[in-house]
């Protein structure tokens, strides 16, 4: 069944996707919101039987205590949402070790979801109380449930919905490239760190601890932008905007930047139902500490339930107010050592991401520093050992990184030559699935 879920399957692909599509297309577009409904239902209980249910009740309590500028409502509701993903990830947290409870897969994102649809209720800035269909629909659609994004409900159905050629063309190049990313750089890129990681941290050099970190970098940000993109386009065939996520973070001037075009979604949430709230910026220099420590706190809760998440929130916390409070009022505003920030202390804090205890942290930290430990290097000249058949895929995630790279394909996509590029390279990102495991997306345990 996993197969059939996941984007990157060919069960998905050439099975789920395709007899879903015929027919969303010929149901009545009144109705088309019933299919949605029963598709994505069905869609997550291929993966998670046993949560399907909790899925379901979340939908019914929110669809049932929605009415717009009602206070009490909608603090209820949001403290439902809140309670079940607290109690959820509380769950996962003491039976982590025994494998006997773990996350339903995309609850986070589909909470959040319920929970800005309440505070967009009451305050206004949904125009109208929706049906329960339609409030059912945008809570489960399926592009969206897994791993985002986590849109709010006017960014899809405030000017309507209308599947035309042009939006579904462009809504299927979108998936391609989408598909291409995770397949052929995200997969490829994830084959890398798994040489390092056989190697043993504590044995590789420090070249080799630095490529690792670039490698797991871009493999984290291209498997979820390539999600990102097929959610998107998938959207975008059934008539939705589209919903940007990512807006080519590393050409960002800064961290704070940087967290601005990553998961864009993500960060607005935060910054309109968090740190806004609190605040923001317009309580002075302790009111604007405090509302950016909640933030990054609840953040690094959001991602995970180890003491690791919140050492890479803390850490990132801590950048941003060196660049906010130091950096800027000594060398003003887009200062050169903020973009040396994105460049070299991103790919570092990302790390945590790809360790399971917080030793392992520690170890390959450092291999990245060796002057701050001993350490071990058993294999000297280890990271030529990367190269010629990394190399390619490392200098092929680089160049990508560029916005004026993938900006040229999106720019020239109605050329007929770029979208019969575009269907080759899709193709032999499809060969290479079908020769290989299956990797899940690396958002999915969030």
């Amino acid at each position: 069944m996993q197969e059939l879920l996941l984007f990157s399957g060919l069960g998905f692909v050439f099975r789920f996707l395709p007899v879903f599509m015929i027919l969303y297309l010929v149901t009545p577009a009144k109705h088309r919101s019933l299919v949605m409904v029963c598709g994505s239902l069905l869609y997550y209980a291929a993966l998670e039987p046993h949560f399907v249910c909790v899925l379901m009740a979340a939908v019914i309590v929110n669809a049932l205590l929605a009415q717009p500028g009602s206070k009490s409502r909608a603090l209820l509701g949001i403290v439902c949402n809140v309670a079940l993903l607290a109690g959820a990830k509380y769950l996962a947290f003491r039976t982590g070790d025994e494998g006997s409870f773990h996350l339903p897969v995309g609850l986070s994102f589909y909470l959040f979801k319920m929970i800005s649809f309440q505070a967009d209720l009451y305050q206004g800035r949904i125009r109208q109380k929706p049906g329960f269909l339609q409030t059912a629909e945008y809570f489960v659609m399926f592009p969206q449930l897994l791993q985002g994004p986590i849109s709010r409900y006017e960014d899809l159905y405030g000017e309507g919905r209308a599947i035309t050629v042009e939006k579904a063309e462009d809504g299927l190049m979108l998936f391609m490239s989408g598909f291409i990313l995770k397949v052929l750089l995200a997969d490829s890129l994830a084959g890398i760190f798994a040489q390092i990681s056989r190697i043993g941290y504590e044995s590789i050099s420090t070249p080799l601890a630095w490529i690792g970190a670039y490698d797991y970098s871009m493999q984290l940000y291209y498997d979820f932008w390539g999600y990102s993109l097929m959610a998107a386009g998938l959207l975008m065939m059934m008539g939705f905007p589209f919903v940007r996520n990512f807006d080519h973070p590393y050409a960002a001037g800064s961290i704070t930047e940087f967290y601005r075009r990553w998961h864009i979604t993500l960060g607005h949430f935060f910054r309109d139902y968090v740190y806004i709230p609190l605040g923001g910026s317009r309580n002075g220099l302790a009111g604007t500490v405090l509302s950016l420590f909640v933030v990054w706190m609840l953040t690094g809760l959001w991602h995970g339930q180890g003491i690791g998440y919140l050492i890479w929130a803390a850490l990132l916390l801590c950048l941003i107010l060196w660049e906010k409070f130091v950096v800027t009022a000594l060398f003003g505003r887009g200062a050169w050592i903020c973009r040396l920030h994105v460049w070299l202390l991103i790919p570092v804090t990302w790390i945590v991401f790809a360790m399971e205890k917080p030793s392992m942290i520690i170890t390959y930290m450092a291999r990245l520093f060796p002057f701050f430990g001993p350490g071990i290097n058993v294999y000297e000249g280890d990271w030529q050992k990367v190269f010629p058949e990394g190399g390619f895929v490392l200098a092929a995630g680089l160049l990508l990184l560029i916005p004026q790279v993938s900006g040229f394909f999106t720019k020239h996509r109605k050329n007929v030559l770029v979208k019969i590029l575009l269907l080759c390279i899709f193709w032999a990102a499809v060969c290479k699935s079908a020769n290989s495991s299956l990797n899940p997306f690396l958002y999915l345990q969030f």
